[in-house]
């Protein structure tokens, strides 16, 4: 999700009036500053390819309309609380997204998982949406270090030293879970017009083997020559983690 919002070229201010209205010009890139864990506004409208971005710290956010346009998108940053987001009225458009997949591991950090929405439909009008809350790829493993040099033995004293062998690489990090999506609507909602992705994020990529160390040149003495030692053996590459567990999709009609 981060690298497709970063994609875009344009990252323009954001227009949020004291009346709680937030517009969101297309092809452009907004966050919402907000600094509490709830936040309540009259109207969010993003226009086409565009895309508003919500910090973690937000828990609750009430919506009175909701006008998403073509290609539009809420990102929601990954988050260890659920996020409840309550929607009276309005109008998503083909190809509407929310996104809130976990944020990919890396070596100081492990994945984290889909961030746990709870989304209230009330009166909105769907051409199609996608909710993503996949996990995030687990951490890499790390690569193995390469095996010593050998060394040749002297002409008349000292010992020759083998080459070593590569360390095998590190296993990857299994990947994080995909979040829990409850979805409340009417009754005569069509839940068909809503896709949910729920999977876990794939695995880490196994480390790379540390290369076998290298042989030893022939050594050349008075009288005779003395023999190069051998090399060392590669590590072995480390496996791909495992892929996170699925997340779970609610739908709750009143």
């Amino acid at each position: 999700m981060r690298k497709s919002l970063l994609g875009l070229a344009l990252f323009a201010p954001l227009a949020c009036s004291a009346a709680g209205t937030v517009s969101v010009e297309a092809n452009t890139v907004l966050r919402l500053p907000v600094k509490g864990e709830s936040l309540s506004l009259d109207r969010i409208s993003v226009g086409p390819e565009g895309a508003l971005l919500i910090p973690s710290r937000v828990k609750e956010l009430k919506i009175g309309e909701l006008d998403l346009a073509k290609n539009a998108r809420i990102g929601v940053f990954p988050g260890d609380d659920a996020l409840q987001i309550e929607v009276q009225h309005g109008n998503l458009a083909d190809g509407s997204v929310i996104a809130a997949q976990g944020s990919s591991g890396s070596f100081e950090k492990p994945a984290s998982g889909g961030r746990n929405l709870v989304l209230r439909l009330q009166d909105v009008a769907v051409e199609n949406l996608l909710i993503d809350v996949r996990g995030g790829v687990g951490a890499p493993g790390y690569d193995g270090l390469d095996g010593g040099s050998a060394q040749t033995s002297g002409c008349l004293w000292g010992s020759g030293k083998s080459a070593g062998d590569g360390q095998n690489g590190a296993d990857g990090q299994t990947g994080a879970s995909g979040g829990v999506v409850r979805l409340e609507v009417p009754e005569q909602f069509d839940v068909e017009k809503v896709r949910v992705r729920l999977e876990g994020g794939a695995g880490g990529a196994g480390g790379k083997p540390g290369k076998a160390g290298p042989r030893s040149s022939e050594k050349g003495c008075w009288f005779y020559s003395v023999a190069g030692e051998k090399p060392g053996a590669e590590g072995q590459g480390g496996a791909e983690g495992s892929k996170g567990s699925e997340g779970r999709l609610d739908v709750k009609r009143f």
